[in-house]
């Protein structure tokens, strides 16, 4: 059973840095792309960033240049490194996984900016 598990969430202050991940298991994951979304207060979910198998990555407007999306295959982990943080990235963090045409999400990690 595919599993998605997000940590590295917390509170930080404006301009700060965190460093979110998502473990997969439960497969081989030789094929995939792999989400990032984000869910504040009163608002759709929405997309943040994504990375292929390949290593092809692409980004939300809103966080081009401040946020980077990689991958450690080896762990089965991705990773979304934010900078530069601002108020409006308060939300909850989700991990998506696309794989075999099916589509997993984790339990979400919340990110808090504010000083």
């Amino acid at each position: 059973q595919v599993q998605l598990v997000e940590s590295g969430g917390g509170l930080v202050q404006p301009g700060g840095s965190l460093r979110l991940s998502c473990a997969a298991s439960g497969s081989d994951f030789k094929f995939y792309i792999m989400d990032w979304y984000r869910q504040a207060p009163g608002n759709q979910r929405e997309f943040v960033a994504r990375i292929s198998s390949g290593g092809i990555t692409n980004y939300a407007g809103s966080v081009k240049g401040r946020f980077t999306i990689s991958a450690d295959n080896a762990k089965n982990t991705v990773y979304l490194q934010m900078n530069n943080l601002k108020p409006e990235d308060t939300a909850v963090y989700y991990c998506r996984l696309l794989f075999r045409g099916v589509e997993y999400w984790g339990k979400g990690t919340l990110v808090t900016v504010s000083s």
